[in-house]
């Protein structure tokens, strides 16, 4: 069974940091793009973060500076780690996976075939 899992979220205070995981299960993530997205109570899914294939990378304009993608082939996972974080970064925060992309990656939903079910995280002021 072809599976993403997040985990890491939590509660944490304005300034502090996180580092969420996304494990796959079922196939090997290294053929794929990633791509972290995130939805905050009464707004739409927004994405943040995506590493290609070849590890090439791309931020958002809103956590630029903050947030860092990166990969781990051996243990078929990816990493979001998100530091200064604000109470507006507070969203459930998804995992994707592609094999579309080759050699660059997207932050936009559509050509994500695999999601994960999302891990929360809290800000608080």
């Amino acid at each position: 069974e072809v599976q993403l899992v997040e985990s890491g979220g939590g509660l944490v205070q304005a300034g502090g940091s996180l580092r969420l995981s996304c494990a796959a299960s079922g196939f090997t993530l290294d053929d794929y793009a990633v791509g972290w997205f995130r939805q905050a109570p009464g707004k739409g899914r927004e994405g943040v973060s995506c590493i290609s294939d070849t590890d090439n990378t791309f931020v958002a304009d809103s956590v630029k500076g903050r947030f860092t993608i990166s990969r781990d082939h051996a243990s078929n996972m990816v990493f979001l780690q998100m530091n200064a974080l604000k109470p507006e970064d507070t969203a459930i925060y998804y995992c994707a996976a592609d094999s579309q992309f080759t050699n660059y990656c997207a932050i936009i939903e559509e050509p994500y075939a695999y999601w994960g079910q999302g891990t929360q995280v809290t800000v608080s002021s």
